[in-house]
């Protein structure tokens, strides 16, 4: 096939948020894994990809006429602190793949950009192929999330600590526009008194992402509602799988409701609220359990971003604004709560949260795995008495008397998940060049529902040696 047309809508209609620029050329390119599924739902060729010009494009090295390639501009909270001006220090937006719905082509590791802040933009094949691994399995569970298309190793080294094989990741994404990048609009439009560009960021939004809000009345308020609403969604669907995204920045939340940017991510094992994964969170801002306040705190920087397109007068669209945004942390619970009924085979009752929540308080006191307890407590309900925990013996009889659907519960409960070890592991193998465990793995948790023959290893917890867990960022 030709190469795939791409338009360059982001570059040519978002100058001042945008840097043109060209991803270095990677002395040896060589495949180490691509998304042939995805590829075909995006209409490319897997064996285009893999050929010398698939990989050009995989790298950036050659892109295909009208495809514009830019380094993002966006502004950001980390870890609580404003910084006003941030971007893609070592990633690219090489354009938009045309179809029922546009979607990014972006690189991560492919050189320094004009954002880079002294770094050399460049990425290795632990943290790319993390990225991969991780973002295929939030798919696989049916969670909002970009995909993956591809890793090049890029033949160079890169120096860490230690030197280490270079790679590029080829990302898929709704859009990469961030709260941060409405935080940068709106710094600007602060600036100058200029709403021109804020406005025409919220707009591209809505069109791309929220068309229906361009029939409401305020269409900019439907937009914060519709933002709201979606994160709602996404973040109910983490905290239900126990997953744990490490690094909350403004910059790092999508306005489309994906997740973004696997960098110390990882899912939780001993279920406890206070779990935290990322060596750069000391304080635990990011911890399980704060993600649902991190998320409100995060949509609120995302409201005062567009309070000027929302009413008249400055006391009113702050009136509306936190109305609107009141709204989310019992959407939220609503969603979380369904969710969590559902995980225990239950209807939605008074009953059953009370219930849930003595589960949950057991799990904590007494360090259940999350992920195992459910199947485990499905095959208590038929009739395995020694499925669970001794400390549960109470609590089982209470559960079965509301007479649960198991069937039910197995279809949305995974028996598999990325564990932590286990990806560990991988890594350090595919580090070495063996990419055989990457590939087991991935057979393994993109098919996360259906429990199988001899992949009794992929269900267990770490075993006690694998000690605490601990991830980084990955640059």
């Amino acid at each position: 096939m030709a190469s795939p047309t791409l338009t360059a809508d982001f570059a040519h209609q978002f100058p001042e948020l945008a840097k043109s620029w060209q991803a270095a050329t990677p002395p040896e390119p060589r495949l180490l894994v691509l998304n042939e599924k995805l590829a075909g739902e995006l209409g490319l060729d897997p064996a285009w990809l893999r050929s010398p010009d698939g990989l050009a494009l995989l790298t950036g090295a050659d892109v295909p006429d009208g495809a514009a390639p830019v380094a993002q501009a966006y502004a950001g909270h980390q870890f609580g602190n404003y910084v006003p001006l941030l971007g893609d220090g070592r990633a690219l937006l090489l354009g938009e793949l045309a179809g029922d719905h546009l979607r990014d082509i972006h690189l991560k590791g492919s050189g320094r950009t004009p954002f880079a802040r002294g770094g050399d933009g460049l990425a290795v094949v632990g943290p790319m192929l993390r990225e991969y691994v991780i973002s295929e399995a939030m798919h696989a569970l049916g969670i909002p999330t970009t995909r993956s298309l591809a890793v090049v190793a890029t033949g160079a080294l890169v120096q860490r600590e230690t030197p280490q094989p270079g790679a590029v990741l080829t990302r898929i994404a709704a859009s990469h526009l961030r709260v941060g990048s409405f935080q940068l609009a709106a710094q600007q439009a602060h600036a100058t008194g200029d709403l021109g560009l804020l406005r025409r960021l919220a707009d591209y939004a809505i069109a791309r992402h929220y068309p229906d809000a361009r029939q409401a009345e305020n269409p900019y308020l439907a937009l914060l509602a519709a933002v709201i609403e979606a994160q709602a969604s996404l973040i109910a669907d983490w905290m239900l799988a126990g997953f744990v995204h490490g690094v909350m920045n403004t910059d790092n939340m999508t306005i489309s409701g994906e997740t973004i940017d696997y960098g110390p991510c990882a899912f939780m094992e001993a279920y406890d609220p206070a779990t935290v994964f990322s060596s750069i969170d000391y304080a635990g801002r990011y911890a399980y359990g704060n993600q649902p306040l991190v998320a409100q705190w995060n949509l609120a920087r995302f409201a005062e971003t567009v309070l000027p397109l929302l009413a008249a007068t400055e006391e009113l669209a702050l009136a509306v604004a936190v109305e609107t945004l009141e709204g989310f942390m019992p959407r939220y619970h609503g969603l979380w709560s369904a969710g969590m009924v559902a995980k225990f085979g239950l209807a939605a009752s008074v009953e059953s949260i009370a219930l849930v929540d003595q589960a949950l308080a057991l799990m904590t006191e007494h360090q259940v795995d999350y992920t195992s307890f459910f199947r485990r407590l499905a095959h208590a309900g038929r009739g395995d008495t020694a499925a669970l925990p001794a400390v549960f013996g109470d609590w089982l009889p209470r559960w079965r008397a509301m007479n649960p659907d198991i069937d039910a519960m197995e279809c949305v409960n995974p028996v598999y998940i990325p564990r932590n070890h286990l990806v560990e592991q991988a890594l350090t193998a595919a580090m070495r060049g063996d990419l055989a465990p990457v590939d087991q793995l991935l057979g393994v948790i993109t098919d996360p529902f259906r429990q199988r023959a001899g992949l009794a290893d992929y269900e267990s917890p770490a075993p006690p040696e694998f000690g605490a867990y601990r991830t980084f960022c990955g640059t």
